[in-house]
């Protein structure tokens, strides 16, 4: 009676504390290193890779971790309180486990990933505070593997397996593979610790999290906000459902230039009044698009994309973009962890075709900065100002109804990349070139097993993404992101 007298209490603690703030606002930080990249070419090269990684290792059985270089959004937290260390990680909604770095902490070929200097030593986390192998948290790790046979794996003795008397016994360590790299870790619970922009900060106590003492090419952790049963937004669902059921973020336009980025990114948990957030005249106007169950990849946020139009021209999309079938394959998945979106060979090329019908009449193609940025087609222009058509996304319509449409139209930064070209120890002039940073993906047959087509964040950027996971969809308004951080932290204070 005692024993749940007290848990109750604690839970009623837990509920008090975060009840108290209907909405949670944080920080996106980008980052992106002056000495990381010595070139333009250089930097979309590495980026253009790393995206196609990323999609294609969705179709294996290997889990895609982020992320693109130059490209990531990453916010601060607390782990621990004896004491509370900090801890910086990516925001990806493509993925569904926290983890990180722990001390003492080995990378391997991790050079020229990170600078040391920039970034938290790894946390010192304590022995005892292991996930248990009958916890339900060790089985969800271990996607593959019942509780008893994780016990087992654990050297839990037979006769106490068939008791369910592990309690003694931890979680076996995980191995994730991802594109370039990999990591083992292993399951605790501590306390986690969400910075506010107004006072007290949200602390989740047993809180479940990977803590990796080795890594091949991830030297940075990941806050995965996917629809597992262990991401950030669903372990504060537990205790709060008005914060981890509904979650926007607003990710300021960089065009890969840290100098434009003056203010960081809003993170937003639960839903502010929209009058909240209203900045001078202008209210949002949201463009929901339902979200599709993946059984192969049920931690995705995927959603049918019905066609785009180019110009003036709607191209429309193949009948597996519309929709995920039971084995897994189709639809197009909203990820904040890849950095370029991803199409199918035949919408792709069919996108291209339209484009360069109405830009390369009248502008050069630009065929060696192809082959070194990873980007097609890209142009020369001699004018000012590129005139290019306008690009919009048509996703399936709000209640999956194939024949409404929900239209999200694309400022020409989110699919044009134009930077100076040349110049390089005086062997060829400097030249003016715009890149249409719509990616291939691969054919239908390259593309089974998941998701035919990713929405990758640089397409994000400049529109408030909207999860509503009550409601099970996806929206999208355009937005000034830097002034939306302002209005809404100063409301904050």
């Amino acid at each position: 009676m005692a024993s749940s007298k007290a848990l109750f209490l604690l839970c009623l603690t837990l509920f008090f504390s975060i009840s108290i703030s209907k909405t949670l606002l944080f920080p996106l930080t980008h980052s992106l290193s002056k000495t990381q990249f010595n070139t333009t070419h250089n930097l979309l090269k590495s980026t253009t890779t790393r995206s196609l990684a990323r999609h294609h290792h969705r179709h294996s059985h290997q889990v895609s971790l982020p992320l693109s270089p130059g490209s990531d959004y990453t916010l601060s937290l607390t782990i621990g309180t004896n004491p509370p260390q900090p801890i910086s990680l990516y925001m990806d909604t493509g993925s569904d486990l926290v983890w990180f770095p722990c001390s003492p902490f080995e990378c391997i070929l991790c050079e020229g990933k990170y600078e040391p200097s920039a970034t938290f030593p790894p946390p010192k986390i304590p022995k005892n505070s292991t996930v248990k192998c009958k916890s339900p948290s060790c089985t969800a790790v271990h996607n593959s593997h019942s509780s008893s046979d994780l016990c087992a794996m654990a050297k839990c003795p037979l006769e106490t397996i068939e008791i369910s008397d592990c309690s003694s016994f931890s979680c076996p360590p995980f191995y994730y593979a991802y594109a370039d790299g990999s990591f083992v870790a292993q399951l605790h619970k501590l306390s986690l610790t969400v910075p506010t922009s107004s006072s007290p900060a949200l602390v989740l106590k047993d809180f479940t999290f990977g803590c990796a003492h080795t890594a091949l090419g991830e030297p940075i952790g990941v806050a995965g906000f996917g629809r597992g049963l262990l991401s950030l937004p669903a372990q504060l669902a537990t205790v709060s459902p008005q914060l981890g059921n509904h979650f926007s973020y607003c990710l300021v336009s960089h065009s890969f230039n840290p100098e434009k980025v003056r203010r960081p990114s809003p993170l937003i948990l639960g839903r502010y009044d929209e009058e909240e957030k209203r900045i001078g005249d202008k209210k949002a106007d949201f463009t929901y698009t339902n979200m599709l169950e993946n059984p192969k990849h049920p931690y995705l946020y995927s959603v049918g994309l019905a066609g785009i139009t180019v110009g003036k021209r709607n191209i429309p999309a193949p009948a597996f973009l519309k929709r995920v079938d039971r084995k897994g394959n189709g639809g197009m998945a909203v990820d904040s962890g890849t950095t370029f979106t991803m199409l199918p060979a035949s919408l792709y090329d069919s996108v291209v075709a339209e484009f360069d019908r109405r830009v390369g009449r009248a502008h050069e193609r630009a065929a060696e900065v192809e082959e070194t940025t990873g980007l097609s087609p890209c142009y020369y222009y001699d004018e000012k100002v590129f005139e290019v058509p306008v690009v919009a996304l048509h996703f399936v319509g709000n209640n999956n109804n194939s024949k409404l449409k929900s239209s999200v139209v694309l400022p020409k930064r989110n699919y044009l990349y134009e930077f100076l070209d040349g110049g390089d120890e005086g062997l060829r002039k400097k030249r003016r070139v715009g890149c249409l940073m719509l990616m291939n993906g691969g054919d239908e047959k390259e593309l089974r097993g998941g998701p035919a087509a990713t929405l990758g964040n640089y397409q994000q950027q400049g529109f408030e993404v909207v999860y509503d996971l009550d409601n099970r969809r996806v929206g999208f308004a355009p937005r000034q992101c830097s002034l939306l951080w302002e209005r809404l932290s100063k409301s904050n204070r």
